[in-house]
């Protein structure tokens, strides 16, 4: 007698029916496959337009299992849908209504689905009809004088979250796992000389890198505001959060933003949005021209471009760069392994001055150098009025001497007297 066979009670019959359909359920599955918040957007809003394309009907989830049980029981049924939505792309590229790596995107979402509903789909023959996309976009990193009108755009916000990826290089995302508490800063003799920063803490995709004294101040400066609103600041408090209503005791009933109090994590997304608004408001974003599909700089992505520009042509090691943006160097991972202090040496060697914004502080840098330059000076001037004033001492002490007859005058004791002047 099967399993099916055996009289299970009302209750224990649901839990295994329920279990079977969570982990058979294509959509279920396609979901859990899905990890990041903005890849899991994306990718659902990809495979919705697929199979509106093939004509289903009803809620996304709805379509997506119509699909993979018709798929299921005819895969030439499914291997034909997908090569005709793909078709259509293909002329969609040619009539350059969209780019080619927007179609490569497609075919990741959909094929990430069939995957895991174990529609058996030759994705080989796919991809063999598929333009080849060029490996890294068209765009660029913005200016320096760009990043310094965005972070004019009037969010407390905004100065800390441009100054931080800028000086740091690190991917939108980290700022889903970015607490105070991960930043520390770097003394030297005495002075901020930089700040370490642990990205994408308690994952495995962990790592170092590091920022301007530029960016840390900033940083402290939103801290302790929020400090004196009244939150409970902790090494555990997000780096970024909502903002909150400033008269909102006496505007209770009136107020959509948040409470100082219960602060809320500002994620990524919001993280882009914020630089978005910043840059549509300062007349850095403009609608694209006919036939152009992107802007001149993505929206976060060129800081990081930015900080990887501005560290070589400073001088950081290439490879040092790489670390510090948290890539893969290929089979060096399992060679080159610097420690933080080298890192770090490397960085403020070269990229402090490149990295900084703000020209009040380069120009503070540059004040406090000559002031230093001129104190050396200042005291080697006094060394030798110093030197001076003990040599006219000597001379009018021997001349002394020689009036008293106690010394008689020889050309060769001038001479000496003579040869022990210092040159100024």
């Amino acid at each position: 007698m099967g399993i099916r066979d055996h009289v299970i009670p009302e209750k224990q019959t649901t839990t295994i029916i329920t279990l079977e359909t969570s982990t058979t359920d294509p959509w279920m599955l396609f979901l859990y496959a899905l990890k990041a918040p903005a890849t899991r957007d994306k990718y659902i809003e990809r495979l919705t337009k697929f199979l509106d394309f093939l004509g289903y009907a009803g809620t996304k989830e709805e379509k997506a299992r119509a699909f993979a049980a018709q798929a299921r029981a005819d895969p030439i049924y499914a291997f034909n849908c997908v090569l005709k939505f793909f078709q259509s792309k293909r002329e969609q590229i040619d009539r350059k209504e969209m780019a080619i790596g927007t179609v490569r995107n497609y075919v990741k979402s959909i094929k990430l689905f069939c995957d895991m509903a174990d529609l058996q789909i030759t994705w080989a023959k796919i991809a063999r009809g598929l333009p080849r996309a060029k490996r890294f976009a068209d765009d660029r990193a913005p200016t320096l004088q760009e990043i310094r009108k965005i972070v004019e755009y009037p969010d407390r916000r905004i100065k800390p979250v441009v100054c931080m990826m800028a000086s740091t290089g690190i991917r939108v995302g980290a700022w889903d796992h970015l607490k105070y508490g991960h930043i520390t800063p770097i003394e030297r003799e005495g002075k901020l000389a930089a700040a370490k920063v642990l990205v994408y803490a308690g994952t495995p995709d962990s790592y170092v890198t590091f920022m301007t004294p530029e960016a840390y101040r900033e940083v402290e400066t939103w801290m302790k505001f929020r400090k004196q609103c009244g939150e409970k600041i902790s090494s555990d408090s997000w780096v970024m959060r909502d903002l909150w209503d400033t008269e909102a005791a006496i505007r209770r009933n009136m107020h959509t933003t948040g409470v100082v109090t219960m602060p809320k994590k500002l994620s990524s997304v919001g993280v882009k949005r914020l630089i978005e608004r910043a840059l549509w408001a300062q007349g850095l974003r403009k609608d694209l021209e006919e036939g152009k599909k992107r802007h001149e700089f993505a929206t976060c992505h060129s800081l990081r471009k930015y900080f990887k520009t501005r560290c070589e042509l400073a001088g950081v090691k290439p490879i040092n760069v790489e670390n510090l943006m948290g890539h893969s160097t290929g089979i060096s991972d399992a060679y080159y392994r610097p420690n933080e202090s080298e890192l770090l040496d490397d960085y403020l060697k070269a990229a402090i001055d490149s990295l900084t914004i703000d020209d009040t502080r380069r120009l503070k840098i540059e004040v406090e150098t000559l002031r230093a330059d001129i104190s050396e000076l200042e005291q080697k001037d006094k060394r030798i009025e110093e030197l001076e004033r003990k040599q006219r001492q000597f001379e009018t002490a021997f001349q002394s001497l020689i009036d008293s007859g106690m010394v008689k005058p020889h050309i060769e004791s001038e001479s000496i007297i003579s040869s022990k002047k210092p040159d100024r």
